[in-house]
C-alpha cells in the first residue's frame, strides 16, 4: 500500500475564512467562528496584515489540514499559548544560545573556510557590539568557552526588551540558525533572513562544495531555511 502522507491529518471542517477586528487585535474566522489555539484560546493577531496572512494559510488548505504548511499560524499560536502566559522560559532558552553562539566558534583550517567565516560572521558581531555594546569572545577551540558575564547580561536585556511577537519570531530564527546573534540581526533589520541563512549555513555550504551535496542534508537545511523565512515574514507582518 502506498504511503499516505495525509494519514492522521484532520479533515477540513470549514468552508469560509476571514478576519474580524476585535478588542486587542484581529481574529481569524473559520465559518464566522474565531479560530482557537491548541490551548483553546482565541487567537488575536497584532495587525490586520498578519491576520490576513494567517487566514490565507487556512484558506489554502485542501481536503485535510496540514499544520506544517501554516508556519505563521504556528508562530502566532506560540505567542498565545506559551509566551503570553510565561515568557521567562523562552527568554532563558534564548539566553543559553548566547553562551555558545555559532558565530563565536571559528575554524583554523582550511584557510578558505576561516576566511569566509571572518568575512560573513565578524560584521554581525561588530554590529552587535556597536548597536548594543555586546562583545562576545571568539575562539577556534572545539570546547565551549565561557562568554563575558557583562555580554551575557546585556544580551538578556535585549531579549527582555522584545515584545511577545518579536520574541516568538526570534526564538524560531535562533533555533533554525543556531545563533542568537544572527536571529537578533534579522529581528532588528541589520540582515534580511536570506543573508542570515547563508551565514548560518556557511559551514554546510563549504563542505558540499568540497565533497558534493547530500540529499538528506539538503532537505534538512531547506526545512531550516523555510523556518527562517516564515519568522522573517512574521516580523514584517507584525510591524506593518
Amino acid at each position: 500500500m502506498a504511503d499516505d502522507k495525509t494519514a492522521g491529518l484532520r479533515r477540513r471542517f470549514y468552508t469560509r475564512v476571514g478576519i474580524r477586528a476585535e478588542q486587542g487585535g484581529y481574529a481569524v474566522l473559520l465559518d464566522d467562528r474565531p479560530f482557537r489555539t491548541p490551548g483553546r484560546v482565541i487567537l488575536l493577531t497584532s495587525t490586520e496584515a498578519l491576520g490576513e496572512a494567517i487566514a490565507a494559510e487556512w484558506e489554502a488548505q485542501g481536503e485535510k489540514i496540514n499544520p506544517h504548511s501554516m508556519p505563521l499560524t504556528q508562530i502566532a499560536c506560540t505567542v498565545t499559548d506559551h509566551i503570553v502566559p510565561g515568557r521567562s522560559d523562552i527568554e532563558e532558552q534564548l539566553a543559553r544560545f548566547a553562551e555558545a553562539d555559532l558565530l563565536c566558534y571559528r575554524a583554523e583550517n582550511p584557510k578558505d573556510l576561516a576566511l569566509r567565516q571572518q568575512q560573513m560572521w565578524q560584521p554581525v558581531l561588530d554590529w552587535l557590539s556597536g548597536q548594543h555594546g555586546i562583545d562576545f569572545a571568539v575562539t577556534t577551540a572545539v570546547i565551549a568557552e565561557p562568554q563575558p558575564e557583562q555580554a551575557l547580561a546585556k544580551i538578556r536585556a535585549v531579549i527582555a526588551a522584545c515584545d511577545d511577537h518579536e520574541l516568538a519570531a526570534l526564538s524560531v530564527l535562533t533555533q533554525a540558525m543556531g545563533s542568537l546573534s544572527l536571529g537578533l540581526a534579522v529581528m532588528q533589520d541589520y540582515l534580511d533572513w536570506e543573508s542570515a541563512a547563508k551565514a548560518a549555513q556557511l559551514d554546510e555550504t563549504f563542505q558540499s562544495e568540497l565533497w558534493g551535496s547530500d540529499r538528506e542534508a539538503e532537505l534538512r537545511l531547506k526545512a531550516l531555511r523555510d523556518d527562517m523565512e516564515a519568522a522573517g515574514r512574521y516580523l514584517r507582518l507584525h510591524r506593518s
